[in-house]
């Protein structure tokens, strides 16, 4: 599909109606027709930085209340 001109795109947001397209996308989704999907495969790199995250959060504030035994 060729890219729209600036003109085309005005002629086409004249008559569209975004409340309506939200509400058919929604259902849509409801009834199990969806489009592209996304799906990130890096979930457990980003899992991993949390449990970091976790654990350094927690020793901060075992030395923050005085427990560090270094």
């Amino acid at each position: 599909m060729a890219k729209m001109t600036k003109r085309q795109i005005a002629k086409r947001e004249k008559t569209r109606n975004i409340g309506e397209e939200i509400l058919l996308g929604i259902r849509d989704i409801k009834a199990g027709r969806t489009g592209r999907r996304f799906t990130v495969d890096s979930y457990a790199i980003v899992r991993a930085r949390e449990q970091l995250s976790s654990r350094s959060k927690s020793k901060v504030g075992s030395r923050l209340r005085g427990n560090d035994k270094a």
